[in-house]
């Protein structure tokens, strides 16, 4: 036997008990005659104290040990005299009998500790090392949970829990596919799913009609901190359902992972907003809405003024930042460079302080004094609820290209105002987004979901029209979950009808022959009775990140591959042999 218990749950009750741990050594200290060595493995830390009177072979071997080693130590249970109440086992420590030696190891490139020293390349090179570390245990331990959860909520709700294949056909879902040569078919290939849509609605024709699964997806699209080639989804799919059906059901999964994993309750239900709504109040189809600062359109009283630059916008929009009066030039200047950077794209920033004068009145200070008197300076200031101490920051231009930069002007300064706090959770549904988005580089419609996705029912007439304002008008059955200003899920009430979907073919400019050719299985189906039908995939590690409190879902994945999608630690990809090339028919 390598051990009795675990490192981490021993306590006072268990003192004089013969005990025998097994671990890694993380830290060895020498004081006196005595050596204090801390055991740790993934349930925690134990003290074991080498004697002056210990047994030769003990302290020998106790002389040998560095960082890292594997050891099994055996020993008497003995409550400290000084404790250390950091940790669950800070009252006792083991006055050890014998230590054996299970694998000695190397000097690890950086220190296995809460905070280490190794930067994030040095790290994942080695990424079994850092995996050691407590941060890591945890996060790895919290998916676990979150994955449990999911799957006894969904157990308790009637839903089968269903495995869809891998090697798969390549079809258009709005990201390049990850393509596998075939051996026994040379010169054809597979593609790795990047979800498993159209096998989910399969398997609603079949009669499945509650299915889930926790799966991975795959990808090959450029990487950032919440985005892998390879991730994991909790998919999910309902038959004889329409949208509330679907966010009823769903938003019940969320609830109980709050109360199951965070002990928190939010009311029911949770905020709703459409699309527009989200866009035009936020800037973002995704808004957090753990602050205010509400984005107010200023247009209407900004059309009839010699101020050429609002003058000639189509747009005009302001945030009032509360307490912020007292920004500086010198800061406004730095805020007014940023909104210029090209990932945000504004043209510039007019800024309108609002401060109180000695008579109680508000006096209002702006960049465009010149073209603006305190009248109407104070009619802005009263539409976006501003007062004594507050900040107007407003933009103009293009109205979607104006409202999505005012939406990252409001979240980088939540940011600067510490309003963005990670332990804050806000959750809300955001719904009927645009159907279709027009590309005027190929003049083509493209979906804004995916292809699947049903139309408002309210918009059917516009669906079938050959007018493309019509078509722009055409609202999606689709709805998102947004948490602190991150997508976590997606979904829709799908098309379940063969003329529909050609449609949606049609639309998206594909000809009756490439639809046969890529598709024809799913419309066949269609043809065989299949049911309404809707669903959502959450982002699995995107959610497994909020919940702990990381902006990046790498700390949540075991083995994640880095921001040009390579695995540092096996170096992958890597070239194949020219064996490997032939047998798969390949130059």
């Amino acid at each position: 036997m390598y051990r009795t218990h675990t490192c981490g749950e021993l306590d006072l009750s268990c003192t004089g008990r013969q005990v025998t741990l097994a671990g890694w050594v993380q830290r060895i200290r020498k004081l006196g005659g005595m050596t204090f060595i801390d055991l740790r493995d993934r349930y925690g830390i134990t003290q074991l104290v080498v004697k002056e009177d210990s047994p030769v072979t003990v302290k020998d071997t106790a002389e040998s040990l560095g960082r890292e080693y594997v050891i099994k130590a055996e020993g008497m249970v003995v409550e400290r005299s000084s404790k250390n109440p950091k940790i669950p086992t800070g009252e006792i420590e083991i006055f050890l009998s014998r230590i054996q030696v299970l694998n000695p190891a190397q000097i690890p490139p950086f220190t296995i500790e809460e905070p280490s020293d190794g930067g994030e390349e040095l790290r994942a090179r080695y990424r079994y090392l850092d995996l050691r570390r407590p941060p890591l245990q945890q996060a790895m331990i919290l998916r676990h949970r979150i994955a449990q959860q999911t799957r006894n909520y969904l157990n308790g709700c009637g839903f089968l829990e269903i495995e869809t294949p891998f090697l798969i056909k390549s079809t258009p879902e709005g990201a390049r596919d990850f393509v596998v040569p075939s051996r026994m078919n040379q010169g054809q290939f597979y593609a790795l799913p990047q979800s498993p849509q159209t096998f989910k609605q399969l398997l609603m024709i079949a009669g499945y009609d509650k299915y889930f699964q926790i799966v991975r997806c795959f990808r090959d699209e450029d990487l950032r901190a919440d985005r892998q080639p390879e991730f994991t989804q909790i998919d999910c799919e309902m038959s004889f359902v329409e949208r509330d059906d679907v966010l009823s059901v769903f938003e019940g999964l969320i609830m109980h992972l709050f109360k199951a994993v965070h002990n928190r309750v939010f009311p029911s239900p949770l905020p709703r907003i459409s699309y527009k709504t989200a866009m035009e109040k936020y800037g973002s189809d995704k808004p957090d809405i753990r602050f205010d600062m509400l984005i107010n359109d200023l247009t209407p009283l900004t059309r009839d003024t010699e101020f050429s630059v609002f003058r000639n916008a189509a747009y005009v929009g302001a945030i009032c930042v509360k307490g912020a009066a007292g920004y500086t030039r010198k800061q406004l200047d730095e805020l007014t460079e940023w909104v210029k950077r090209p990932q945000i794209g504004g043209s510039g920033l007019v800024y309108v302080r609002c401060q109180a004068e000695g008579d109680g009145s508000v006096a209002y200070k702006s960049s465009v004094d010149k073209y603006f008197d305190q009248q109407a300076l104070a009619r802005w200031a009263q539409l976006c609820g501003a007062s004594d101490g507050d900040l107007l920051l407003v933009m103009s231009g293009p109205e979607t290209k104006t409202l999505e930069a005012l939406g990252s002007l409001r979240l980088e300064m939540g940011n600067r105002l510490g309003l963005r706090n990670k332990d804050v959770f806000a959750p809300l549904w955001v719904y009927d987004f645009p159907l279709l988005e027009w590309d005027e580089e190929t003049q083509r419609f493209y979906a804004k979901h995916h292809p699947f996705t049903a139309p408002k029912p309210e918009d059917l007439d516009k669906f079938y029209s050959d007018d493309p304002r019509d078509l722009e008008q055409v609202n999606a059955n689709a709805y998102d979950f947004v948490l602190n200003g991150t997508e976590i899920g997606g979904g829709s009430i799908r098309i379940h009808d063969a003329r529909m979907q050609e449609r949606m073919f049609q639309i998206l400019g594909m000809g009756a022959e490439e639809v046969n050719a890529k598709f024809s299985f799913i419309i066949d189906a269609f043809r065989y009775g299949a049911p309404p039908h809707g669903g959502i995939a959450f982002g699995f590690d995107r959610l497994c990140s909020l919940f702990g409190g990381s902006e990046s879902i790498r700390d949540f994945i075991a083995f994640p591959k880095n921001n040009s999608g390579r695995d540092v630690m096996l170096d992958a990809p890597a070239g194949i042999d020219a064996l490997q090339k032939k047998e798969l028919g390949l130059k």
